[in-house]
């Protein structure tokens, strides 16, 4: 994974974020607001972080669970951050911590790591999975799914 491409990535988002005018989620089926998108990818560069960090130091054993975040989990981090602001700015945040780590991974990239993650039919993975493989994922299809997300929230 070239951080890079990540960090392009993250800008979309940003671009996005920044622009606002969200309308609200459409009822019913799973649909998440801005705000639950944006806690969503917080809650996730949080796992990635600890991941990464894992991998940098050296430890046989990783896990990326991204299934095991609910609802009651987007809610705690919305009311954490205080909001749409506050998310953006704990997302800023995740996100340069995430990219600057995966800048320093060299060969540690091939690292195997537990990966679980369900987002929709998009992507589906549950094996173990070199964690620069996991990264590249992220920034090609997750965060651009998210971004997708958001557009289609705009009035």
């Amino acid at each position: 994974m070239e951080s890079d491409t990540l960090r392009r990535a993250y800008d979309l988002l940003f671009a996005e974020i920044d622009a606002g005018g969200f309308a609200a989620a459409p009822p019913g089926d799973g649909h998440l607001s801005a705000e639950e998108i944006v806690a969503h990818l917080v809650i996730n560069d949080e796992l990635m972080i600890e991941a990464s960090e894992a991998v940098l130091v050296g430890s046989n054993w990783a896990d990326y669970d991204l299934d095991a975040v609910h609802r009651p989990q987007l809610a705690e981090m919305v009311r954490r951050c205080a909001g749409f602001p506050g998310l953006t700015t704990a997302f800023h945040a995740t996100s340069d911590r995430l990219c600057s780590l995966a800048t320093c991974l060299g060969a540690a990239a091939g690292t195997p790591v537990h990966t679980h993650l369900e987002e929709g039919l998009e992507l589906s993975v549950d094996e173990a999975l070199p964690w620069g493989r996991v990264l590249d994922l992220h920034g090609r299809v997750h965060l651009p799914m998210h971004l997708a997300q958001l557009r289609a929230l705009r009035p």
